[in-house]
């Protein structure tokens, strides 16, 4: 099995955007698909799409439209009961974007620190409660 995308559930498109792409630095190329508007029945087709290094997609979606989309109440998408992690190749690059995500509105959930199983990690949460693990593995 392939996963190919993840798709975060977000109060604010927009905002969204700017917190990833202005704020983290993503290379996010803007929203697509504003030509499909959404009713009360169907979802509007707005979203934000990054492809990773990996192939794996990150898309951002309005957290109504993926409800509707996906059939299930919106309360459904909300919050994080899952982490994304996010490698990197230094400590310092940990703090780094520890720091830059806290500028950009994010809260801190856990400064980073060593973990006995050999990493060096911190969370933080996105705009609307997306948990995220900065980690470096620890050499040796």
């Amino acid at each position: 099995m392939t996963i190919s995308a993840i798709t975060l559930g977000v109060r604010d498109l927009e905002h969204s955007l700017r917190f990833y792409r202005d704020g983290l630095g993503l290379p996010f190329p803007g929203i697509i698909g504003t030509e499909f508007t959404g009713d009360a029945e169907n979802p509007g087709g707005s979203t934000a799409m990054l492809t990773l290094g990996s192939g794996l997609i990150l898309s951002l979606y309005g957290r109504d439209d993926l409800a509707k989309d996906a059939g299930v109440t919106p309360d459904r998408v909300t919050g994080s009961g899952v982490s994304l992690g996010w490698f990197v190749e230094s400590r310092g690059e940990v703090d780094e974007i520890l720091e830059r995500a806290a500028t950009a509105g994010a809260t801190m959930v856990r400064a980073p620190l060593e973990r006995p199983w050999g990493i060096y990690a911190g969370y933080f949460g996105d705009p609307d409660g997306h948990l995220w693990e900065v980690v470096y593995f620890l050499p040796g």
